[in-house]
C-alpha cells in the first residue's frame, strides 16, 4: 500500500552524509541513460506559478514527479509522488517542503565537493530564508567550514537564523550589514534569494572563489551580475535543456556575449569525470542550481526506503 511521508516524518529520516551520497549516485546515472530529466513545464496563473518536473531514475526502480506552486501570496506548496518503474505502482506521496529544500542542498554539497576548493574554510551566504539552513549543512557536511557569514535584507532575520546555526553547526555565524562584506574575503558565496535583482556582483569576486547560486528559479530574476559570469573561469549547471530555457542570468550573460553556452557544463558531466573544473586554486567557479526533477525523485526514493524500513509514513487508502 502507498505511503504518505509528511515534512514531520522527514525531519526524523534525514541524514545529510547520505543524501548527499544518494544525489551523486543519480547525477552519475544520467551519462548512461538510466536516469533522465524532462524539461521542467510551467503555467502562469494571475497570482503565481504552476510547476511540473518529471524524472526518472531507473538504477533505483523509480519514476515520479514534483508539482509545486510558487509566488502566491500564501507561499509555495510542493508534492512528490513516486512510482515504481517496473510495476507502475504507487509507491509514496511526499510533502515537498523539505524535500526540496533537502535535495537542493545535497546538490549544492555535491557541486562544491567537485568544484570547490579542497581547503575552502570559510562562506557567506545571501539570504536567509526556507533554502539556506539546509545550504549551511550541506557544504559543512564536505568541507572543514570554521567560520560563516550571513546576509538578509532584513537584518533581524539573519541575525536570529545566524544564533540558530551557530548553535546547530557549532562554529562561528555571523550577520553581516551588506551583501558585499557578507562575500568579502570568503571560500564559498551562497545565494539564496528570491531577488529581482543580481545581489552578487562581480566586483566582490576575487581569485579562488566558488559560487552556488541556487535562488535565480524564473526568467524574470537572476541573483548574479552579468560581470561575475564573465569572470567564471567555470560555470555548470544540472541540466544543459533546462538551463537555456529559464536560467535568467546565464541567458541574460549569452545574450551580452559574457557567456557561449558551449562552455557550460552540466553537473552529470563533471561527477562521471567527463569534464574537468578546477584548473587550479586562484580559478573562480560558479554553479547555477535551479532544481531538475532526478534530484526530486532520488530524494523521494531514498525517503520512501527509510520510512519502510523504520515503520513511518502514514499508508493511504488507495489501491497502489
Amino acid at each position: 500500500m502507498p505511503i504518505l511521508i509528511t515534512d514531520s516524518d522527514v525531519e526524523q529520516l534525514v541524514d545529510m552524509q547520505e543524501c548527499i551520497k544518494v544525489m551523486e549516485n543519480a547525477l552519475l546515472q544520467v551519462p548512461s541513460g538510466l536516469a533522465w530529466n524532462e524539461r521542467s513545464s510551467q503555467i502562469r496563473t494571475p497570482k503565481g506559478f504552476y510547476t511540473v518536473l518529471q524524472g526518472a531514475v531507473l538504477s533505483s526502480g523509480v519514476v515520479g514527479l514534483k508539482v509545486y506552486t510558487a509566488r502566491f501570496p500564501s507561499g509555495s506548496r510542493f508534492l512528490t509522488v513516486l512510482h515504481d518503474s517496473e510495476t507502475g505502482d504507487l509507491l509514496a506521496l511526499l510533502q515537498g517542503r523539505l524535500c526540496t529544500q533537502l535535495r537542493t542542498g545535497a546538490m549544492t554539497a555535491v557541486a562544491t565537493q567537485y568544484m570547490a576548493r579542497k581547503d575552502s574554510g570559510t562562506a557567506g551566504i545571501i539570504g536567509t530564508g526556507i533554502q539556506a539552513r539546509m545550504q549551511l549543512e550541506s557544504i559543512c557536511a564536505i568541507r572543514q567550514i570554521h567560520t560563516i557569514k550571513t546576509y538578509d535584507i532584513i537584518p533581524d532575520r539573519a541575525r536570529t537564523f545566524s544564533v540558530q546555526m551557530s548553535n546547530l553547526l557549532d562554529i562561528p555565524v555571523l550577520p553581516v550589514e551588506s551583501a558585499q562584506e557578507c562575500v568579502n574575503n570568503v571560500d564559498i558565496v551562497i545565494t539564496s534569494t528570491t531577488a529581482p535583482e543580481p545581489v552578487l556582483l562581480g566586483a566582490w569576486l576575487k581569485p579562488g572563489m566558488h559560487v552556488n547560486s541556487i535562488g535565480g528559479g524564473h526568467m524574470s530574476k537572476g541573483e548574479v551580475d552579468v560581470h561575475a559570469i564573465r569572470l567564471a573561469d567555470t560555470v555548470v549547471v544540472e541540466d544543459l535543456n533546462d538551463a537555456r530555457k529559464s536560467y535568467a542570468d546565464l541567458i541574460h550573460a549569452t545574450g551580452q556575449g559574457a557567456l557561449a553556452w558551449e562552455h557550460v557544463n552540466d553537473l552529470p558531466s563533471v561527477v562521471a569525470g567527463k569534464v574537468s573544473v578546477r584548473s587550479c586554486s586562484s580559478a573562480i567557479t560558479l554553479f547555477e542550481s535551479h532544481g531538475i526533477a532526478i534530484s526530486d525523485v532520488a530524494i523521494a526514493e531514498y525517503l520512501y526506503r527509510k520510512a519502510i524500513e523504520k515503520g513511518q509514513g502514514t499508508e493511504l487508502p488507495l489501491e497502489a
